[in-house]
């Protein structure tokens, strides 16, 4: 293996790793043990308004906060695998401690689960912006889905060990689904840090911009100026916010979603099983897409069939509509996501990648606040999930039509300087 595909594989290693917090905690698990473990006793209103408000959307507030500012600094000072070391542990302790959290002690369980948010959402940016290290712009979208479908099939096969730990808990010496799914937890923040490990010890980040004056405010006022000089750059950036706002809930909120049409846990965990094995494969062909069609093509293909599965929401009865359900997504879901990372890549000038990425995950975060609150919010006043979901719709359309409108620099952007890279 060449010292580049080494560096390649070592990066998309943490995709492998981090993914296992995103399938049994933040979309698996943990909602199931929420509704009926953690939070047993109250109201399923109020458990999806938790979940939604302060699980999910108070995390992606805080990273939406703090990620502009983190970006330049990393930038500034080579800190992206420090920072990335740093979010890493935040999220792999607060996991593993919901081990010790008991029945009924719902407060506890949603602030772990937010900081694990933190941690997990925290780290993406600078994990991201590790991709123009490790790939040369016409390498971008196959190393982009390398990662992507890494990390569903390393999600996907610790997510079979944690199901097969709650179904079956005699055959671990557990006593109970509880304490199996306790256990479950210390497993993924295990896992999450074990397989980071060859990032930290096999990628190279760029160095150091010594530049005391652009850090704190000032730093992200002179990245808010930059990226004012890049047309498709914020151009792209407002359709991904309002596009992936809406892929992130329909992942986030699955599990609840299908609780409230009184569908079974199996058949949720099926589902998630589904999403996780079929978007291993497809991520690596979006990839291909990609490369022989353009990203673009690839991302139109893809929320196109986000639309079709909303609006089919709303019609959607036994847990066999669920489980196509979860096959459409799952065709679609790693390669609008790894497809955005490395069109996104192109876009921006590489030696500004930290800070570009960190606008580019506060944009992801501010988009998290929204979806899950417009669900909730939407569930709560209807009573009726199928509209709650089919609220999305809105958000893909309107990102598909901001989308059409991007115009990459000829040549392409990402390793190019192009003399606005520096803070004016």
């Amino acid at each position: 293996m060449t010292p580049e595909r080494k560096q390649q594989w070592s990066w998309a290693c943490y995709d492998w790793a981090n993914s296992a917090f995103a399938t049994t905690v933040l979309v698996g698990l943990f909602p199931l043990f929420f509704n009926s473990y953690y939070a047993k006793g109250l109201d399923g209103g109020a458990t999806t308004f938790y979940l939604g408000a302060y699980g999910n959307s108070l995390p992606s507030f805080v990273i939406m906060l703090l990620a502009p500012g983190l970006g330049v600094l990393a930038d500034r000072r080579g800190w992206k695998k420090r920072l990335l070391a740093l979010f890493t542990v935040l999220g792999a302790s607060s996991t593993a401690g919901l081990m010790f959290v008991g029945e009924g002690q719902w407060q506890w369980a949603i602030a772990l689960f937010a900081l694990a948010g933190i941690g997990f959402f925290g780290g993406l940016g600078f994990y991201d912006s590790l991709l123009v290290n490790v790939a040369r712009p016409e390498q971008q979208d196959r190393v982009s889905a390398l990662g992507y479908g890494l990390g569903y099939l390393g999600g996907g096969l610790l997510f079979v060990l944690n199901v097969s730990m709650v179904q079956q808990p005699a055959w671990f010496g557990l006593a109970n689904a509880a304490e199996a799914g306790k256990w479950a937890f210390l497993s993924v923040a295990v896992w999450w840090l074990l397989f980071s490990l060859p990032l930290f010890s096999g990628v190279r980040e760029s160095p150091p911009r010594h530049d005391p004056a652009a850090l704190g405010w000032s730093g992200i006022w002179a990245t808010m100026k930059q990226i004012a000089g890049y047309p498709a750059v914020y151009t792209f950036l407002f359709a991904y916010w309002l596009y992936i706002d809406a892929v992130g809930t329909v992942a986030s909120m699955a599990v609840d979603f299908g609780m409230k049409l009184g569908f079974e846990p199996g058949a949720l965990i099926k589902a998630l099983l589904i999403v996780q094995f079929v978007s291993f494969p497809a991520a690596l062909v979006f990839g291909r897409i990609g490369e022989r069609l353009g990203a673009k093509r690839g991302l139109y293909l893809g929320l196109s069939i986000y639309i079709a599965v909303t609006v089919w929401a709303l019609s959607m009865r036994t847990e066999q509509d669920f489980y196509l359900m979860a096959a459409a997504v799952g065709l679609v879901q790693g390669g609008v996501q790894s497809l955005s990372r490395s069109y996104y890549a192109r876009l921006i000038p590489k030696q500004s990648a930290g800070q570009f990425f960190g606008f580019y995950n506060m944009l992801g975060k501010f988009a998290a606040v929204l979806g899950p609150l417009v669900v909730g919010a939407t569930a709560r006043l209807t009573g009726n999930p199928r509209l709650a979901i089919f609220a999305l719709v809105f958000f893909f359309i309107a990102g598909m039509l901001l989308l059409s409108r991007v115009r990459p620099p000829a040549g392409g952007g990402g390793a190019v300087d192009t003399g606005l890279s520096e803070a004016k």
